[in-house]
């Protein structure tokens, strides 16, 4: 499970691999659980509630908002990754574009088990 997260990580511009369910939702929990108790400790919850997020002019907001950026390029990548493990190209992220049943779909792709191909024959733990 560390190893999962610690490949989520230094994987971070990794395209042409695969990620495994474990290795994608694992990632997924920890950062959710990192980045809300990050949030709520430095009273930046209010931003992940109401969805608008304003970045004012303390150390607390600047490291959040960073800290936010990086999660969601990570996941962008995993994403892909992860595609790739059910033989679909990254191109598919962008079925999240179309409003609630582009999310869905994306999410059901997400979790579709491994599918042995030739595209992409190395999953990221692999990479060096």
């Amino acid at each position: 499970m560390i190893q999962d997260y610690l490949d989520y990580w230094s994987k971070l511009t990794v395209f042409n691999a695969t990620a495994t369910r474990k290795q994608y939702w694992t990632a997924y929990i920890i950062n959710a659980v990192v980045v809300w108790l990050y949030a709520v400790l430095t009273h930046q919850s209010q931003y992940l509630v109401s969805g608008h997020y304003e970045i004012a002019a303390n150390l607390n907001s600047i490291v959040f908002g960073l800290i936010l950026i990086l999660v969601w390029i990570a996941n962008f990548t995993i994403r892909a990754r992860r595609l790739h493990d059910g033989n679909h190209s990254n191109w598919w992220l962008l079925i999240s574009i179309i409003p609630v049943l582009g999310v869905i779909w994306l999410f059901i792709l997400l979790l579709m088990p491994t599918v042995e191909n030739q595209r992409w024959p190395l999953n990221q733990s692999q990479v060096q």
